[in-house]
């Protein structure tokens, strides 16, 4: 019996023995640190990263810290670099004449920058091709700057025939990334690329309290894989409340029924903050917008507004619209994630198509020919 005992009391050491060896052969496990979190629009995920073999990571919090650092003061260095070159911004407007366009563009600004304000004795006229103008300015408000370009579409879905009147537009938002990926592959490159590329296209949509038309189905099937698009209901002033309503949950059926993406979409979200603020931006699409450059006194207020005889109309009172919802989106809160799903994804998309492609060579071509169809003009706000 004691014999028996030792023995199994030998067996039992060595099997520790064996445990602890082991354990020691096995690698440290690399500690899990929490993502920071980075305005990317590629993987927006939050999730946990693993430091690379033979990187340790660790997190040090402020409160751990032995004192003042100055890590935050990057952010003043980047506010005074930004306000010092100021920064681009491509805006296209897209429906056909008569909706408001040019106006409802300088009331988003609050400045004469369409195309038809630049231009001294504009004479309305049907094109019968659909050609694109751009015009550029740059405003300049509390010491920050801003080139702001807009591209303006006039002929589209005005013939009696629209077949495939979106070629141009989808050809000009291609030649832009074109233009912008071979600056990139110069051997020596522009310290600043200049950024051409449409960041959002406006479209507008016509009060018919119906549905949408075919014509706005394919240009935004199309549009949509290539650009930001946010739709707008133009001139909704001739809309009750109600029809406003039910237009607008036609529209959302229809925009779902045919997988059409429209800014902002859900996959972008980074985070549930972000995807509550975008939920709610998303719940208002499209906005029902009124446009105007004229003031009336209101309240011993002068306001923007459209005066009819039975009142005005006022554009940025929420009440009456949903414009002040469209500048917010566009200019105060989303300005930026424009820019950087443009660049992120559509850009990047057609960037690896390009080089993807067999016979790829940086050869002119598409852009000359449309160089021609453009009439660009400068002006400074």
């Amino acid at each position: 019996m004691e014999e028996r005992e030792e023995k199994e009391r030998g067996i039992m050491g060595q099997e520790q023995k064996d445990e602890g060896k082991s354990e020691a052969q096995l690698p440290a496990r690399i500690p899990r640190i929490p993502r920071v979190k980075k305005r990317s629009t590629a993987g927006r995920r939050r999730e946990w990263r693993k430091s690379l073999p033979g990187q340790q990571m660790s997190f040090i919090r402020g409160t751990d810290l032995f004192g003042y650092v100055g890590i935050e003061a990057v952010l003043d260095q980047m506010r005074r670099k930004t306000m010092k070159a100021g920064f681009e911004f491509n805006i296209m407007v897209v429906g056909q004449s008569g909706l408001g366009k040019s106006t409802l563009v300088n009331t988003l600004f609050k400045s004469k920058v369409s195309r038809k304000s630049c231009m001294p004795n504009y004479a309305e006229e049907i094109s019968k091709t659909v050609r694109l103008h751009s015009v550029s300015h740059v405003i300049e408000e509390k010491g920050v700057k801003m080139k702001l370009t807009v591209i303006d579409t006039p002929g589209f879905g005005d013939q009696i025939n629209n077949e495939n009147c979106w070629e141009p537009i989808v050809k000009y938002v291609t030649e832009q990334y074109e233009k912008y990926l071979r600056e990139e592959l110069h051997v020596n490159r522009k310290k600043r690329i200049p950024d051409s590329r449409v960041h959002c296209c406006v479209y507008f949509l016509p009060a018919t309290g119906h549905r949408l038309r075919p014509i706005d189905i394919e240009f935004m099937k199309r549009l949509g894989k290539i650009v930001s698009i946010v739709p707008v209901i133009a001139k909704a002033d001739t809309l009750t409340i109600d029809e406003r309503q039910e237009f607008k949950e036609r529209i959302r059926q229809d925009l779902a029924a045919n997988g059409i993406q429209v800014y902002p979409q859900k996959e972008y979200d980074e985070d549930p903050e972000e995807h509550l603020i975008n939920d709610r931006i998303r719940e208002s699409i499209p906005f029902a917008v009124v446009g105007t450059d004229k003031e009336h006194q209101v309240n011993g207020n002068k306001v923007l507004g459209r005066k009819t005889k039975w009142g005005i109309i006022e554009v940025e009172n929420v009440a009456h619209c949903e414009f002040a919802n469209l500048r917010d989106l566009l200019i105060r809160s989303h300005l930026q994630d424009l820019k950087d799903v443009t660049h992120n994804i559509h850009y990047e998309t057609y960037r690896v198509r390009r080089l993807n492609e067999s016979n790829w060579r940086l050869s002119p071509g598409p852009l000359e020919n449309g160089a021609a169809d453009r009439c660009e003009s400068d002006s400074h706000l």
